[in-house]
Parts: structure tokens; sequence; C-alpha cells
């Protein structure tokens, strides 16, 4: 006699065995995502340690884990991490150059960069970090060039311990360039070079073209350019918590030595020959 009921409905396992196996899908950048438990809709930006970033079409961003709970063109999925990509040929760092087969960091220099500004630092980081590990450079925050000189007699440079330093608004006139061309012109100037971009903030070293804008926007004297920036772009400027998202915003947006402007280039490789120069 047929059994009807079939095997035991009560060994383990049927929950699984009946239910629907969704597709998984990658999340990789710009994929079109919607959330189901509440309709928000964005592209992915990012995706790191379990999480993923959407942005909406009004710059809006959220994150969310990665798993079940999401729909791609009505049809439920789960979201899972981007499997990493080999590349068939020599890989390039973001700078542009070939990466060495040995991505062993080198043992820290005695000559090394000074970069004034946090997110000047942070972008240096991204774009040539792993040139710089490569070739034992260290990189230091400099919190404003006024600081320089004292450094400079607490710490001389010489011959074996050159120092490049990064800043902005290095352009004649400016108080920045009357600090340079005094240390050039003092007793540490023959171990120091001092280089920099023409523009107020590092911000505008990254090009219009990588955050989908026309041009920077111009801010009126008397407005801290970071806070116009924000109010310009429409983005929150409240406090500097904003600030610092919006920067993160920025920074996201670089991928390569392509997002950034040539004057910014040239001066950070000028650096790096510097004080790796025997």
């Amino acid at each position: 006699m047929d059994d009807r009921y079939g095997a035991d409905v009560l060994a383990a396992g049927w929950r699984e065995q009946r239910a629907r196996q969704l597709p998984r899908v990658e999340a990789v950048k710009d994929l079109v995502i919607e959330v189901a438990d509440d309709g928000y809709c964005g592209a992915v930006v990012t995706v790191s340690s379990g999480m993923v970033e959407l942005e909406d079409r009004r710059g809006r961003r959220r994150l969310f884990p990665l798993g079940p709970g999401f729909l791609i063109d009505g049809a439920d999925v789960v979201l899972v991490q981007p499997a990493a990509r080999v590349s068939a040929g020599p890989r390039r760092t973001a700078s542009g150059s070939f990466a060495a087969a040995d991505a062993r960091a080198r043992t820290a220099r005695a000559s090394r960069i000074l970069v004034e500004g946090r997110h000047d630092a942070e972008l240096v980081e991204k774009v040539w970090g792993d040139d710089l590990r490569a070739e034992g450079v260290v990189v230091e925050y400099l919190q404003g060039i006024d600081l320089l000189p004292a450094m400079l007699d607490e710490e001389p440079p010489s011959a074996d311990r050159r120092y490049g330093v990064l800043v902005d608004h290095l352009v004649p006139g400016s108080k920045e360039s009357r600090i340079a061309d005094g240390i050039a012109r003092g007793r540490h100037g023959a171990h120091v070079r001092i280089v920099g971009h023409p523009w107020i903030d590092v911000w505008q070293c990254v090009t219009p073209q990588a955050l989908g804008i026309p041009n920077w926007p111009v801010v009126p004297r008397g407005v801290e350019f970071k806070v116009g920036v924000c109010r310009a772009l429409g983005w929150p400027a409240r406090d500097q918590a904003d600030i610092a998202r919006a920067w993160q915003r920025i920074l996201g947006k670089v991928s390569t030595y392509r997002d950034l402007e040539p004057a910014l280039l040239g001066r950070v490789e000028e650096l790096i020959d510097y004080v790796t120069a025997p």
C-alpha cells in the first residue's frame, strides 16, 4: 500500500527542503537595489565589514547588513560580498605604477613626507599608499605649516633624513609661500623641499568629474571653505561631523590618480622622488 505522506514529516531538514532558494547576488558598485522593509532604493557605493552602503538619487546614504531582505527589479535576492577579482596581468596601484611582485612593506626610511591637513594625508594614503609602503616612506600629519619651523628645530633634517612637505594654497604672496621661502633660506633649507598645489583646500584637488559636478563651487569671502562647499552642493554642514561625512563622500569617489588634478599628482611624485633619492 502506498504511503501518501511519504517520508517522516518530522525528520530533520524538512524546513530547508521546502524553503525557496533565493538567488545570491554580489553587491558590486553601482548596482541598484531596493530594501524590502521600507522601499528605500539606492546604488551600491561601498561594501565593507559585512555592510553595504547605498546612495539614493538625492545623494542620501544608508548602511544595511548583507544578506536577505533586498529586491532587484522586484525579485527577492540575497546580497553577498563581491568575490575578489584576479587580474591576468601585472597589477597597477592607485597611483598608476606597477605593483611589485613582493608587496611586503619595506623598513621605514629616516626621510619622510609631511602633509598639511588630515584630509590631505588621507588622500595621499589612498592613492599612493601602496607605493609609499613599498618604498618605506612614512607620511606624517602636519597640523599647519605655521608649526613647521619649530618641528624642524626639534627634529633637524640632514642629508640622510630629508623632509618633503606638501601644503595647500602655495601661491605667490600667500602666507604659506612666505613661510616656505623663509625655511628654504634658513639653516634647514638644504634638506627640506616644500611643494604645494594652488587651491585653498585639498578637496579641490579631486576633479569635479569624479564627483559628477560641473565645477567646484565658488565660496564667498568670510565663509569657511568646507562649509560653503557643502551648502552649495546641498549637503548638511551643521557641525564637524557633517564636514567629516562630506569628506568621506568625496574621498569615496577617488579610485585612482585619474580622479585627481595634475597639479597635485606632480607635487606628490616630486616629494616621493626627493625622499627616496640615494
